[in-house]
Formats: structure tokens, C-alpha cells, sequence
């Protein structure tokens, strides 16, 4: 990298932690500690998205889009409307109740046990989370820059911790909107360069008819084929129950609008996330279109991660994988030509060339499939598949100096951002849920501000030596909603039938939350159904489980007593 890329790259980062140190130095409050109850609508919104979009949203995502298309949009299209549940039912709710963490809510309608399982279910696979989150730009950056994976893990992590250690929930929150900041200004530099950089005799319109062509506009599938991963359907159904789960119960997110100044503040909020979710994602999507549009232009290796083509490229396999790469740029050359046909060509011409273009297509990916094999073959514990590298190495590869820094610092405030969030959280439930709620004599605030910030530098450590042992998954943005749809589903029917079961008791929710967690996880690991369904299932089985085993328990809920009001009604 140019010196002029550091010089950027530094300096967004230090600007971030030496911004978030000095805005909250000082804190002693508990309350403005873990909830800094000051954010205006606009900071809850922008904290809510920077929490939601990591370094492998921006990193992740474009990859996707290059190999599979715009359908993954559908993934979101749920989102809008588990905002306006959470406006009308959750967040007055969290509001009246004055609660830390989401919960809180969970002993007042049941019982401690139910509460604390709750939480510790969160604290799994948010943990696990927030070590993918660091994991993600560090070994992407490690392959493409050959910087050591362990020190970037070391390095992220402690930038992090460093500020949300020092200030809470408000460092979070504003250094989020710096964060925000330079990642939408790095994405629309790189969109730019893009569209700019298609060659003469191709303007935007034809480079998305080409796209079109090559099966990577296909935004929407009604289809209700239960193993295609994203439909209409699967994202409507499936990804309103991932939101609500994961905007509604998750305290990573819940702690975001719980910092609001009033419940209008909150709502607003939490109402402009749902506005600019889906059309943000779409945006990061095209601009993974536009990276194909790029290399149907220009070469590209056979495979993106430059760690595995080093692998067979000094192995045995060498030879034939030079095979497969010349084989790839004749393809590449013939298929060229056919794409400027296509851009002048009448309608007639097209429907002809478009069979050209699919079967061209299909060639590559057959071509790169057996790359995958040889490599593979030369070393099999090196990761093959690539979507997660394709963004980073058109940055690195194609984008100008001072632009390569830009985008850089974009992927660590990506991911700064996201994990500061998510430390900010576990300590939050950790102290508040574990911690205080098991306490016999009162402490004072200095003392939890004290714990929170302890809890905080552990969630930090342990986060960094997940990351430093993770191993990269199929796609890092789907093992992160993987993990998440395991355990959200759960959590999000015990909130259910806190709010509008009011006849179930404690002891039937809390068995079948843990007979539903195992159901769970058998159906994930034996690959029952989609993962974005499970979200679904693990809703309505412990419900449905809580119903029928309610009966065999005599004790009643403290609504049923009459100790507290039914809040659901």
C-alpha cells in the first residue's frame, strides 16, 4: 500500500478511539454508563445500522452479489415490518418497565431462572458473534495484505475495547455516527469508480442489462421451493421473525433505541432503520453487480483468496491449475466480445446472445469449481471458497491510492462498530442480568460502572481468542445469521408468550425454552431446513411446547396473582 493508504487508514482509526475516549470521559454513572438515555432519533437510527452492519456486511455482501446475484436483498425484506411491531409493542414496553436490558422484563412476567436463561442463551451466540466480527476483516486483510491474522485480531479488538471500555453505551453511540460516516462514503467512492470504469460503448443502463443477462437482476423468487435459501416468501416470513428476534430481544440492539431521550426518540428511530435498511442493502448488493460488471471487462484470477491460489500454485497441481487459468481467459476473451454484442444488439439478437452469455457463464463456473478441486487437492485445509475475498481484492487491485486507504478504514469501522456494540451488550447483560441480580447487598453505582467496564475487557479477550481460532465458513455474513437463527427463534417465543400468553407459567416456559434449544440445534446440524426458517420453528415450538406443558406445572405467574399488570394487553 501507498503511504498515502495509511496515512488515511490510521488516521480513521485513532480518530475514532481518541474521539470516543475524550466525548464520555469521566462516567461514573451507572445509568449513563450502560444507557446513556440521550440519543436524539437520528443517532438511535444511525446506531441501530452501524450495530446491524459489520465489516462483513461490506466485505461479505458484494461477494455475494458477484456469484449469486441481487436475490439475497429478500433476505431483508421482513425488516420493515418487525420495525413496526417493535415501535407499537416492544420499545413503549422497555420504555414503561425503565430496564437495562430486554431481560429484565423476563423475571417481572416469570421468573429469575427464565431470565437468566435468556440471557445466557444471548451471551452464546452474541459471544460467538462478536469474535466472527473481528474475525471476518482480519483474515480477509491478512490473505490479501499478508499481514499476521493473529495481530489483526489483537489489533482490532483492542482499538475497540479501548473506547468502550472508557465510555459505555454513549462512546458507542458516537462514534457510530463517524463510523457511519466514512463506510458510506467509502461504498459510494467505490460505486463511482465503478460505473465510471465501464468501457466505452457501455453506459449504466446496458451494464444492467448485461447483468440481466447473466441471471444477476433476478431480485425477486416466488417460488416456494423450500430449499432455495432466499424467496420472497423465506425472507417476508423467516426474516421478519430473524428482525423481530434479533431488534426485539437481542441486547446488542435493544440497548441502541433503550438510549433514546423519549419513546417518540426510540420509535423514529428504529422507523428510519426500517426505511433505509432494505434500500442500504440493495445499494451494497448492486455494487457487488457492479464488481461482476467489472470483471466481465477485465481478467480475474480463478479463484479470489490469493492464499489458495499460492497453495497450488506451489504444489504438484501447478500445471493443470495453469491449464484451467488459460482455459479461464479464453472463456473470459470470447465472452467479452459476445457482452458487446449484447449492449447494441435489437431484442431479437439478444434472446440468441443471452444463450451465448449462459453458457459462457456456466463454462466459468464449471472452470472454477475445478480450480476449487485442485487446490483442494494441492493443500485441503486451505479455504476455497472465495466470496468473501472478491470486493477486497477489486480494491486492492484496481482502486487508486488514498481510495485503497478509504476503503480499508471502512471495512475496521465497519467492524469496530459492530463489535464495540456487541462488548457493550455482554457486559450490560453480564453485570445487569448475572451479576447485580445475583448480589445480597447493594453495592454502588461506581461499583457496577467498575464491573461493566471489567465485563467488558473479558467479553474483549474472550472475542479476540475466538477470533484468533475461527475458521472462515461458507459466507461469514450467512454464519453470522446462522448463529444468530439457532438461538433468535427461541428467545423470540419466550418474549411472545410474555407479552400475549398470559395463562403460561414460568417453569413451562423455561422447560420448553431448553428442549426447544436442542430441537434447534439437531435440526441446524442435520439441515432439517433452511437456516432463515428455523428463525419460524424455534418461534412456534416453544410455544407450542409452553402450552402443552403448562398444565402439568401448579405454579402460577406473578400476572396470574396479581402482583404485576398483564403488559400485554
Amino acid at each position: 500500500m501507498h503511504w498515502l493508504d495509511w496515512v488515511i487508514l490510521a488516521g480513521s482509526m485513532l480518530f475514532i478511539v481518541v474521539y470516543g475516549v475524550w466525548k464520555t470521559r469521566g462516567q461514573s454513572n451507572v445509568q449513563d454508563f450502560l444507557k446513556g438515555n440521550d440519543s436524539n432519533w437520528f443517532t438511535v437510527g444511525l446506531s441501530v445500522m452501524a450495530t446491524q452492519a459489520s465489516a462483513i456486511t461490506f466485505l461479505s455482501t458484494p461477494g455475494q452479489a458477484f456469484h449469486d446475484g441481487m436475490g439475497f436483498v429478500q433476505f431483508y425484506f421482513g425488516l420493515p415490518i418487525a420495525m413496526v411491531i417493535i415501535c407499537l409493542v416492544f420499545i413503549p414496553l422497555y420504555h414503561k418497565l425503565n430496564v437495562y436490558t430486554a431481560y429484565e422484563f423476563l423475571e417481572s412476567r416469570f421468573d429469575l431462572k427464565t431470565r437468566s436463561l435468556t440471557a445466557i442463551l444471548f451471551l452464546i451466540q452474541r459471544g460467538l458473534s462478536a469474535g466472527i466480527t473481528i474475525f471476518a476483516p482480519s483474515i480477509i486483510l491478512s490473505a490479501v495484505l499478508g499481514w499476521d491474522l493473529t495481530l489483526l485480531n489483537i489489533i482490532i479488538g483492542s482499538l475497540v475495547i479501548i473506547y468502550t471500555v472508557s465510555g459505555g453505551t454513549k462512546a458507542v453511540n458516537v462514534t457510530q455516527k463517524q463510523q457511519m460516516a466514512i463506510i458510506m462514503l467509502g461504498m459510494g467512492v467505490a460505486f463511482t469508480i465503478l460505473v465510471y470504469a465501464l468501457p466505452d460503448g457501455i453506459n449504466f443502463s446496458n451494464a444492467l442489462q448485461i447483468a440481466g443477462a447473466s441471471g444477476k437482476m433476478d431480485i425477486l423468487d416466488f417460488s416456494f421451493d423450500f430449499d432455495n435459501r432466499y424467496t420472497f416468501w423465506s425472507g417476508i416470513i423467516g426474516g421478519t421473525f430473524l428482525s423481530l428476534s434479533y431488534f426485539g430481544t437481542d441486547q446488542s440492539q435493544v440497548q441502541r433505541y433503550l438510549s433514546g431521550k423519549s419513546i417518540k426518540e426510540s420509535q423514529m428511530g428504529m422507523i428510519m432503520n426500517g426505511m433505509l435498511k432494505v434500500p442500504m442493502q440493495f445499494f451494497i448488493l448492486l455494487t457487488g453487480v457492479m464488481v461482476f460488471l467489472f470483471y466481465q471487462f477485465n481478467s480475474s484470477p480463478l479463484n479470489f483468496n490469493p492464499i489458495a491460489e499460492k497453495a497450488v500454485v506451489n504444489s504438484a497441481y501447478s500445471t493443470q491449475y495453469e491449464e484451467l487459468v488459460e482455459a479461464q481467459q479464453q472463456n473470459f476473451e470470447v465472452k467479452q466480445e459476445v457482452l458487446m454484442q449484447y449492449a447494441v444488439a435489437n431484442e431479437t439478437r439478444k434472446a440468441d446472445l443471452q444463450k451465448e452469455i449462459s453458457a459462457l457463464n456456466e463454462k466459468e463456473q464449471n472452470l472454477r469449481t475445478e480450480g476449487k478441486a485442485i487446490i483442494k487437492q494441492a493443500n485441503d485445509s486451505v479455504e476455497t471458497n472465495d466470496k468473501d475475498y472478491v470486493f477486497i481484492h477489486f480494491i486492492l487491485e484496481h482502486l487508486p491510492k488514498g481510495i485503497i486507504g478509504l476503503l480499508l478504514a471502512m471495512a475496521l469501522c465497519a467492524a469496530m462498530s459492530s463489535t464495540s456494540s456487541e462488548l457493550n451488550a455482554l457486559a450490560t447483560t453480564t453485570t445487569m442480568d448475572l451479576y447485580k441480580r445475583n448480589q445480597k447487598n447493594e453495592k454502588s453505582d461506581q461499583h457496577y460502572v467498575k464491573a461493566s467496564k471489567l465485563f467488558t475487557l473479558l467479553w474483549g479477550v474472550l472475542a479476540i481468542l475466538f477470533a484468533c481460532v475461527a475458521n472462515l465458513f461458507d459466507n461469514l455474513i450467512q454464519l453470522v445469521n446462522i448463529i444468530g437463527s439457532i438461538f433468535y427463534g427461541n428467545v423470540l417465543g419466550i418474549f411472545l408468550l410474555a407479552f400475549f400468553f398470559r395463562f403460561i407459567k414460568a417453569n413451562a416456559v423455561f422447560t420448553a425454552a431448553i428442549i426447544t434449544q436442542i430441537i434447534v440445534i439437531i435440526g441446524w446440524w442435520l439441515d432439517w431446513m433452511p437456516y432463515l426458517w428455523l428463525n419460524l420453528f424455534g418461534c412456534g415450538l416453544v410455544i407450542i411446547i409452553a402450552i402443552i406443558l403448562n398444565g402439568f406445572f401448579p405454579y402460577e405467574t406473578k400476572i396470574e396473582k396479581g402482583e404485576i399488570e398483564d403488559l400485554g394487553r
